[in-house]
């Protein structure tokens, strides 16, 4: 071969070897940061990995353009968080109502068991995610002060024969002492600004506005520094985001060391029978309510079936361990129809 030919053949190559690392890096950056830490700890994804990715991306072999589900629609990535919030700005007046009527009440108290188990103290700071109308940061601020309220009958009750004037000036420096150095807050997060506005409403007219906030942000990149919050809540709000494992990762990243994150969401009902009658009142009598109530058929049959491509109870525990957090529990309410995770960032 020539010399002239050579370096030919010497120029293609490195051409061609160029534009192959260009690829390389473009596909690295595509990949989700989860996988490229499996990829990095040298950990290869088995089948049964794929079942914990299912609240997670899809791609599309066709057009190498990743897709994932809405309800049991296939859409493209980019298409869901408009149509979810489509959806939720469509349901918004008539959500709370709405609540009530599916679940013929029973969501407040599974709303109640959460901040049972939550317990949050006085002092702490509470970030409720796709918190909606303020339900849970509602039940947090009234739970944190009844604690408050039980702290200082225990302080007057630890006082041995005092009068009278001993007993309300002890009860008042208590009081002070609690609202000056404990004083609890909640953010209410969510990224539709109209669910937030009948949020704000319905706190105002409760007359509760002191330590709560309303702020619109996006559950996979929170507007919050790292490390700030003590809790972290989601109720029936995960199943909606696009990327659950980067709002996992979120969660994790302004959380405290030793912050508790919780969920609270529909997953899979464990009894056979109930499952039946659960799935036939979801398809026939939800969406029937939704037209009747709110004159919106399709975002509730949306709502349905949202629930079922929602990752089971183990599934779920995976993926919030996978994001980093320790001690990662679960516990099914009404026979699994919702579960409460949850876990510690330590």
């Amino acid at each position: 071969m020539s010399p002239s030919r050579r370096k030919v053949v010497t120029v293609t190559f490195i051409q061609s070897s160029g534009n192959m690392a260009a690829s390389v890096r473009l596909l690295v950056r595509r990949v989700p940061r989860t996988h490229r830490n499996l990829i990095s700890t040298g950990r290869l994804k088995t089948s049964s990995d794929s079942e914990s990715l299912s609240g997670c991306r899809v791609f599309s072999h066709a057009a190498g353009e990743k897709s994932t589900h809405f309800g049991f629609e296939t859409v493209p990535e980019a298409e869901k968080a408009k149509k979810v919030y489509q959806v939720f700005e469509s349901v918004a007046h008539n959500y709370d109502v709405m609540n009530d009527a599916m679940s013929l009440g029973v969501h407040r108290l599974w709303k109640d068991t959460l901040l049972h188990v939550m317990h949050p103290q006085p002092g702490a700071k509470l970030l409720d995610v796709a918190g909606g109308t303020g339900d849970i940061s509602l039940r947090f601020l009234d739970y944190v002060r009844s604690q408050q309220g039980r702290q200082r009958r225990q302080v007057v009750r630890s006082m041995q024969t005092p009068s009278w004037q001993e007993i309300s000036e002890k009860y008042s420096s208590a009081a002070e002492e609690g609202e000056d150095q404990r004083e609890s807050c909640a953010v209410v997060c969510d990224i539709n600004k109209e669910m937030l506005k009948v949020g704000k409403q319905k706190a105002e007219s409760m007359g509760l506005t002191a330590g709560l906030s309303w702020v619109t942000g996006d559950a996979e990149e929170l507007p919050f520094a790292d490390d700030h919050f003590d809790v972290y809540s989601v109720a029936f709000g995960i199943r909606n985001v696009t990327h659950i494992d980067q709002a996992l990762q979120e969660a994790w990243r302004v959380l405290k060391p030793g912050g508790r994150f919780l969920c609270l969401e529909f997953s899979k009902v464990t009894n056979p029978v109930l499952a039946r009658l659960y799935d036939a009142y979801s398809f026939q009598m939800i969406p029937v309510l939704g037209e009747v109530i709110a004159g919106d058929w399709k975002s509730y049959q949306y709502l349905v079936e949202s629930i079922r491509k929602f990752p089971n109870q183990e599934e779920f525990k995976g993926m919030i361990e996978e994001a980093g957090f320790y001690r990662v529990k679960y516990h099914n309410l009404t026979g699994g129809v919702v579960a409460i995770h949850s876990g510690f960032k330590l």
